[in-house]
């Protein structure tokens, strides 16, 4: 009789809807042969949407500045205040990106930033009312070092400042800052952000109040690959309490023009953490895909190792961009992209209502 792997033991209990420990998940991303890896998440993807779908949306992101005292290591956007490129939108600006964005069927806007050390609360809060009074369109914005820097510098707790922010018109937070959810991870990397604690309480606050949110995960820097899938059961953890993440989004380090520097990490560990994430993150419906560091071509096999869901058109990037890397995937290229992989395309909603097939 043919003795059954342990790597094979762990995908068939994945595949089978059972939890998967963290031990179990270190031995996949260390030890599982990339073919059997995707073949279990593909399975895993298609019990939890049989529908054939995948998914994408049109929206913009929007940096309303990218003046920053967080200085993180990783990142190549942030300015210091006197810095010659150094900026704060325009009213007149994001309306015209806004306009932008709705003429071409967009239903979303993520707007991010730095950490501004002169913006508070009142900033915020108008800037939500301005668009709210002109436009209706889905808010999905802030993050939660945002989110902890506005309610600090204004003085008031994490409840009452997304309290205000949600009646001012913020809709849902991205899951942006999250990195690796480990503390030693975050020191060697943004010594100034949040540690991973309270990046889950802005989540889980932000949840209880009704509040949907996304969580992210940048890895291939400085972590392990414990840390990694520890990363993943934290999400996982969290979700078993609040059900407030709507999905789930890995992509890879970008180094250059980085205080950081290093590698950029390969397709091959792109895909196998994409099909990790996949079978640890039971409780989570959708994967995103990341054409935006990957590129269309490895976003479009990610589909076939437990992605769902291909982000979105982006017409706007400048953080990733900023680190050297500038992929555009126009949306007939995305649907090229899914249609060929043997899906069916679809336009959602942030809260993942389909709008339409196309």
């Amino acid at each position: 009789m043919k003795r059954v792997s342990n790597v094979e033991e762990i995908l068939n209990k994945a595949v089978a809807g059972q939890r998967l420990t963290v031990d179990e998940g270190v031995t996949l991303m260390k030890s599982a042969d990339l073919i059997s890896l995707g073949a279990a998440a593909n399975a895993v993807r298609r019990r939890l949407h049989p529908d054939n779908h995948v998914t994408f949306i049109i929206d913009r992101n929007i940096n309303y500045t990218n003046i920053c005292y967080c200085k993180c290591r990783f990142c190549a956007f942030w300015r210091e205040p006197d810095a010659p490129d150094a900026y704060v939108i325009s009213q007149d600006e994001l309306f015209t990106k806004i306009d932008e964005t709705i003429a071409v069927g967009g239903t979303e806007l993520l707007i991010q930033g730095g950490l501004h050390p002169e913006l508070g609360l009142d900033y915020y809060v108008n800037l939500l009312r301005s668009i709210k009074e002109r436009y209706d369109i889905h808010i999905h914005s802030f993050s939660p070092p945002e989110i902890w820097h506005i309610a600090r510098k204004s003085g008031v707790s994490i409840r009452e400042a997304l309290q205000q922010l949600h009646q001012a018109g913020l809709d849902s937070l991205p899951g942006g800052g999250a990195e690796i959810l480990d503390n030693r991870v975050r020191k060697a990397i943004s010594p100034n952000k949040i540690s991973w604690e309270e990046w889950m309480e802005v989540m889980t606050t932000a949840h209880s109040i009704g509040m949907k949110t996304t969580a992210t995960m940048m890895f291939g820097h400085v972590e392990t690959t414990e840390e990694r899938v520890l990363h993943m059961v934290r999400v996982r953890e969290a979700q078993d309490k609040t059900g407030g993440f709507t999905a789930f989004i890995p992509w890879s380090f970008q180094p250059r023009n980085t205080a950081l520097g290093g590698e950029t990490t390969d397709g091959v560990d792109y895909l196998r953490t994409l099909a990790v994430a996949r079978l640890m993150l039971d409780n989570v419906k959708n994967i995103q895909a990341s054409w935006v560091t990957q590129g269309a071509k490895l976003a479009q096999i990610s589909l076939s190792f437990g992605a769902n869901d291909f982000g979105s058109t982006m017409l706007e990037e400048n953080v990733v961009r900023a680190a050297g890397v500038t992929y555009r995937v126009p949306l007939e290229e995305i649907l090229r992209c899914i249609r060929e992989a043997g899906f069916r395309p679809a336009q959602r909603t942030t809260d993942y209502r389909i709008i339409k097939e196309l």
